[in-house]
């Protein structure tokens, strides 16, 4: 007789053990512009867990707006969010004006339009093209910055800086208007009609670029609310909310433009935002110069010297909502300075929207925040 068989259970295959370990995404060399950590945990190349670690720049520009006089700190805007400074710069001013109770000439007010508008087509530009070199695209890279680069020689001739700007004052703008801007930004204006639409046969119908970006890195509307998002990361998520609508500043009523959101709040929305806001500043641009008076671009400013008090402003900077918040003890210096900066909420959702995805998608996640660190490292 056959011997019995051995007793062969099935057995379900041994799982494939692995193990968790953490890297390091940064910090780049401390020489550079913006400098961020990211400490990942991992399971292979899925991401478990993404911590920020900021403060490798941190300055004391809060602190230090304690020590000079309301006129002297239009400089330290500058240095925060240095892509997005015509904004930053104003909305300093903005708050101080408020303060004082100051009615700001009309001119200037539209000067103070037009040129955060050339600033904010700049900023995107230069995203459009960090952003798609990031994903290896690196042709894009020199697109952007072919436009960008109209910009920033306009402002040199403005106000003689090409990145930290201190253009504007309390009351105004520290310069009017050159002679050729109005033909040179009209010549802006048709550029960027014409490179928008080239930057999307580019790069939206790239096959690779939307694999790596759609579906990826996806926000919530109620999310993005939550976490104090933003800018095109708020409006990414479909929430139509700007500030030059919603809490309307300066002459911005005056003036048509659309909110363009997106349906999913994926990279990809982030991205088709920005592209369609740089439609959009050109739209605001055209009707600006329509409309721009004459007279004069600076009030008559005797002293400042707010009254006891708190106060805050805040409008639409190129990456979201920027408030600016000071204590005056009625002297020539503020008591207390405080800046609530787009970037720093913007990326607070970052741990929220990486877990899950793969390491190269936490590139394209962080990129499509188009954070912009030293606006972080006050």
């Amino acid at each position: 007789m056959d011997s019995p068989a051995p007793n062969r259970a099935p057995q379900a295959k041994d799982a494939l053990k692995t193990e968790e370990y953490f890297i390091n995404m940064g910090p780049q060399h401390p020489s550079t512009h913006g400098v961020l950590r990211l400490v990942m945990r991992l399971d292979g190349e899925t991401v478990l867990q993404v911590v920020p670690h900021l403060g490798y720049i941190h300055r004391s520009i809060e602190r230090m707006c304690e020590w000079d006089v309301y006129p002297q700190l239009v400089h330290f805007t500058d240095r925060m969010d240095y892509l997005s400074a015509m904004s930053t710069n104003w909305a300093y001013v903005q708050v101080v004006e408020k303060a004082l109770g100051l009615v700001v000439p009309e001119r200037a007010e539209y000067i103070r339009v037009m040129v955060a508008e050339l600033n904010r087509l700049s900023s995107h530009a230069m995203w459009f093209g960090a952003y798609c070199m990031d994903l290896g695209a690196a042709s894009a890279f020199f697109y952007g910055f072919r436009e960008r680069e109209l910009v920033v020689d306009l402002f040199e001739t403005l106000c003689g800086q090409r990145l930290t700007y201190n253009y504007m004052r309390i009351g105004g703008v520290s310069k009017d208007l050159t002679e050729d801007f109005a033909p040179r930004v009209r010549d802006i204006c048709e550029t960027f009609k014409r490179a928008v639409d080239e930057y999307e046969r580019l790069v939206s119908g790239n096959v690779i670029f939307r694999q790596r970006t759609e579906g990826i890195g996806i926000l919530s509307p109620e999310k993005a609310v939550g976490y104090g998002c933003g800018g095109p990361v708020l409006r990414g998520s479909g929430v139509r909310y700007d500030l030059r609508k919603d809490d309307p500043y300066s002459v911005y009523p005056r003036l048509k433009f659309d909110v363009p959101v997106g349906s999913r709040g994926d990279c990809f929305d982030r991205y088709r935002v920005r592209l369609e806001e740089m439609r959009q500043s050109v739209r605001i641009l055209e009707q600006a110069l329509e409309q721009l008076p004459g007279g004069a671009w600076m009030a008559d400013v005797k002293a400042v010297r707010p009254a006891k008090g708190e106060y805050y402003a805040r409008l639409e900077t190129a990456r979201g909502d920027m408030g600016v918040y000071f204590v005056s003890q009625g002297g020539t210096k503020p008591y207390r300075m405080k800046f609530r900066t787009a970037c720093f909420s913007n990326l607070s959702c970052l741990p929220e929207i990486s877990v899950g995805w793969k390491i190269a998608d936490v590139v394209s996640i962080l990129g499509s925040l188009d954070v912009v660190i030293p606006d972080i490292d006050r």
